[in-house]
């Protein structure tokens, strides 16, 4: 009898089905001082104790999406290790701080099943929830998967796609317990703008690029325990090389999104998200952002803004998208929508 893990294949989900996912883990401030070397990441509220206590907070939480990467790795020797690819994300919201201390673990529910016509694969749907030590929930996404079948003959499951609304609802938004914009410093946060400085359908160039080395991703997929093979092994792909890991991406772009949204300060949900193209080691990601809308909150001081984040790879400055027939151009990388907090 194998004792290894050969990860599920799409034969082996079921509708419904709760998967528990090892391993938990417990997050120190050498986690952040990590994601910081790896990403130029400097939002203000994540970068210093004492600017986070002047917002109303205890002290400065871990990055937002240092929780996700953390959250996420866990489930890919369950939901993803045979995927062709990650297709997409919704209805996510960060629904509490991750502290230094905590100890996070993952959980994820099958919510949607449908086999491609080729009868070699299928799409998964699961919706995938991050808890710390006291089981409080502290993020909630869903997340679909192309998962190659182990027997093509298999019979296929019936199809049920799970309705997802495009958006989190700004009612819907999670502001953390205390957090308060009116004393909010804005030359030590590094941009004066606010809510009301940005227009619905503006687009911001974020101007700078940074090329993305094979040890970096290495690195990253390493301490969020991704194993997805795509990411480790060169021989996984004909074309012999690695994957660079997508939330590598993620990270990258919303880092350099700092140059023009420094005071969005906090991502609390991801209302969709693609990965359009891959990226390798070699690329430079650059990113725009387009203000999709704004909302009140019933936090003093704090605002929501939803914002469409783009990463692309190479020079490209004309923040084009798609084609007229509706495909991503072959230099985007990332198609991700979100609401961050904002002082007013």
């Amino acid at each position: 009898m194998t004792k290894t893990n050969p990860g599920r294949f799409f034969e082996d989900y079921q509708l419904g089905q709760v998967i528990r996912h090892a391993v938990p883990r417990t997050v120190a401030e050498g986690e952040r001082a990590l994601y910081h070397a790896l990403y130029p990441a400097r939002h203000a509220l994540y970068s210093s104790d004492e600017f986070a206590a002047n917002c109303g907070l205890e002290s400065s939480p871990l990055d937002d999406l240092l929780a996700f990467h953390i959250v996420f790795g866990k489930t890919v020797p369950d939901v993803s290790l045979n995927a062709v690819a990650n297709l997409g994300y919704a209805q996510g919201r960060w629904l509490a701080p991750v502290w230094p201390g905590d100890t996070l673990r993952s959980e994820s529910q099958v919510i949607g099943l449908k086999q491609n016509s080729n009868g070699k694969s299928g799409v998964v749907w699961v919706r995938t929830q991050g808890l710390n030590q006291m089981d409080q929930p502290v993020l909630d996404y869903v997340r679909w998967v192309m998962v190659r079948k182990r027997d093509t003959d298999a019979p296929a499951p019936e199809t049920v796609v799970p309705d997802l609304p495009p958006v989190v609802a700004p009612e819907d938004l999670v502001i953390p317990d205390g957090l308060d914009f009116t004393e909010y410093d804005f030359d030590l946060a590094g941009e004066p703008h606010r809510l009301g400085d940005y227009q619905i359908g503006e687009k911001i160039d974020h101007v700078d690029g940074v090329t993305v080395e094979e040890a970096e991703h290495m690195l990253a997929t390493r301490l969020w325990q991704n194993t997805a093979k795509v990411h480790f092994d060169a021989t996984n792909r004909d074309d012999g090389r690695r994957l660079i890991y997508g939330g590598h991406v993620i990270s990258m772009a919303r880092a350099l999104s700092f140059n023009g949204l420094a005071n969005a300060q906090m991502i609390v949900a991801l209302n969709a998200g693609a990965h359009a193209n891959p990226c390798f080691a070699g690329d430079t990601v650059r990113a725009w952002s387009e203000v999709l809308d704004k909302a009140e909150t019933d936090a003093p001081g704090v605002a929501a803004i939803r914002l469409r984040l783009v990463a692309t790879k190479g020079n490209s400055r004309d923040f084009a998208l798609k084609d007229p027939d509706g495909r991503y151009q072959p230099d985007v990388l990332l198609d991700l929508d979100y609401w961050a907090l904002m002082p007013v």
